[in-house]
């Protein structure tokens, strides 16, 4: 029985260790490809959830399997600590050792980036100075036309994602100490701007952003990602 009982235990710690070497090499192959689809720098970090992985490959379903990119420039803008996070892969074994994708499906795809001030600071028309969080909310200050006049301020904005990108909106106004009131109907039409971030990789659009201290938090959406019809 004892005899037994180590044979048993010995297979279990080998079933784990394949398991294990198996789940590293897919995770590595993954990382690879993307690397190469997005002509990346380095290779993506990534991790396939649940346990065992043999039996989701086995079964051709992962249950979730998160990207770490990190740094990602595209559409002619860059961002900052992009994650893609995909769940309720179909991933049948027999297509991916053919390396054909017609049937590999994620059900959705959640991205997340980060995209600083200074990236969107150049985007912003001509006299905001500069872009950033406070308590209060995301403020731009510069020197505004106002009926020909240079007129110093600070504008409050919100940050909403729309089909075009990113859209800053200014929404009140606060003069400089001893300036003019400025009326916001003023500068609202000159003083809107888009920062062209219309969806992030996978097809994933923006659903999301969050002003931080940081930068803003951008979060993109898709579903029943069919990865044989991405760009």
């Amino acid at each position: 029985m004892r005899a037994l009982l180590i044979l048993i235990v010995v297979l279990m710690i080998a079933l784990v260790v394949g398991d294990r070497v198996g789940v590293v090499m897919a995770q590595n192959e993954i990382g690879r490809k993307i690397a190469a689809e997005y002509n990346l720098p380095h290779q993506p970090g990534v991790d396939i959830g649940g346990f065992p992985f043999l039996t989701q490959a086995v079964d051709g379903n992962y249950r979730a399997i998160d990207i770490r990119i990190g740094d990602w420039s595209g559409q002619n803008i860059s961002v900052h600590n992009l994650d893609v996070a995909l769940t309720d892969v179909s991933a049948p074994l027999s297509d991916v050792i053919g390396n054909r994708t017609s049937n590999l499906v994620a059900g959705t795809a959640t991205a997340t980036a980060l995209v600083p001030y200074d990236i969107v600071q150049s985007f912003a028309p001509a006299g905001i100075e500069s872009i950033s969080y406070t308590p209060e909310g995301l403020r731009a200050t510069g020197t505004f036309s106002v009926a020909g006049i240079s007129v110093p301020a600070t504008v409050f904005v919100t940050v909403a994602p729309t089909d075009a990108g990113i859209e800053v909106t200014p929404v009140s106004v606060q003069p400089a100490a001893g300036g003019p009131t400025i009326s916001l109907a003023l500068l609202r039409q000159s003083l809107t701007f888009i920062v062209p971030l219309r969806q992030l990789p996978l097809g994933a659009r923006l659903t999301a952003i969050q002003p931080s201290a940081d930068g803003l938090h951008a979060t993109a959406v898709a579903h029943d990602v069919r990865f044989d019809s991405l760009p």
